[in-house]
């Protein structure tokens, strides 16, 4: 799959149970942040392919693509 620039990954907290898949799936990309919740780390470019494993294996549906802006 080629990497579409401009596509972000979001995380919707009022739904993340904070199960913790997505930070072990892409460390690089998903953290707990100092308040306990995930975050998105920034970068210039997200490997599409491994989001959208984290994607495929959130438990709670709360992560998904955004575009900027």
């Amino acid at each position: 799959m080629v990497d579409e620039p401009g596509k972000i990954p979001e995380v919707d907290l009022s739904d993340c149970s904070l199960c913790g898949i997505c930070i072990d799936l892409c460390p690089t990309i998903f953290q707990l942040n100092g308040a306990g919740y995930v975050e998105v780390v920034h970068s210039d470019d997200y490997p599409e392919e491994d989001v959208n494993e984290a994607i495929k294996n959130c438990r709670c549906d709360c992560i998904f693509w955004t575009e900027p802006g």
